[in-house]
Formats: C-alpha cells, sequence, structure tokens
C-alpha cells in the first residue's frame, strides 16, 4: 500500500506516533507561533510532531521539494484589522527545524534533480511510510469477491 491511497486524516496522526520514536521536539517548540498569521502557539502538545509527519508526506509526494515552498503550504490568512486580509506565508524556522531532524534520523535528504533542488524521502523514509500507510489498506477486491462467495454457500 502507497502513502498516496492511504486517507490523509489518518494517515499523518499514525505517523507522527511513529515519529515520535526517531525526532525530539525542541525547547523552544511550547513557545513559537507557527507563523505571522497566527496569534497564539498551537494547543496541541505533539503538534512538532504532527507538522513533521505532514512534511514528511508532502516531500514524499511532491520532492523535491524546499523550505520556501513548505511555507507557502502551511501559511494562512494575515488579519490585518480593518484592511483586507492576505496571505502570510509559515515560519521558517519551524519547517528547517523538521527538515534538518528527518535528515538526521535518515529520512529525507537533499538532492539537485535537472532545476529542482529540495529534499526527497530515502529508502529508510519511504519504508516507514509504506509501513504507517499497510495499517490502512482496504481489503483487495479478489479477497472480498472470494468472501461474499463463501457468504452465499
Amino acid at each position: 500500500m502507497r502513502i498516496y491511497s492511504a486517507p490523509p486524516d489518518k494517515f499523518i496522526p499514525a505517523l507522527a506516533k511513529e515519529l515520535k520514536q526517531h525526532i525530539s521536539m525542541p525547547d523552544w517548540a511550547f513557545f513559537v507561533k507557527t507563523g505571522v498569521s497566527r496569534e497564539r502557539p498551537p494547543l496541541q502538545e505533539d503538534w512538532f510532531f504532527v507538522r513533521a509527519a505532514s512534511i514528511l508526506r508532502t516531500v514524499a509526494m511532491h520532492g523535491p521539494i524546499g523550505t520556501q515552498k513548505l511555507r507557502t503550504k502551511y501559511g494562512g490568512r494575515k488579519n490585518k484589522g480593518y484592511k483586507p486580509e492576505h496571505n502570510a506565508k509559515a515560519g521558517g524556522s519551524v519547517i528547517r527545524e523538521i527538515l534538518q531532524q528527518l535528515d538526521k534520523a535518515g529520512f529525507t535528504k537533499q538532492e539537485l534533480k535537472q532545476l529542482h533542488k529540495g529534499r526527497i524521502v530515502t529508502p529508510k523514509g519511504q519504508s516507514v511510510l509504506d509501513k504507517v500507510a499497510k495499517q490502512f489498506a482496504s481489503p483487495s477486491r479478489k479477497s472480498s469477491k472470494a468472501d461474499a462467495s463463501q457468504i452465499k454457500e
């Protein structure tokens, strides 16, 4: 089972649990906002691991990808008071820290593919993604047809 067919709302929290064994949350993570468009730090205690899982999934699906593209992806609408809202990028420090820890753990690496420079998933990272994605595998059509024929008999 590949990560493309796993539902993201279930896959990312499961991957976050797996990543807790390999990366650590920095001390400053409890006090930092994730971007200029946010008013407060995240409320979840394990938000760092959830963001790391989401970044690893994004790197696997869209790599090579760099910090600037990820800042755009995780950005949001900046409240400017009575003025119209505008898009604001997410903070780069959190994203860089996560990418560096994923590199250190051996899940990603920097690479230059043609004109695109950024992070890609290593075979070790792909195996972790596939292992987590197997939890959400639906039974194959052949086995479900066989099961249906046994029920009728």
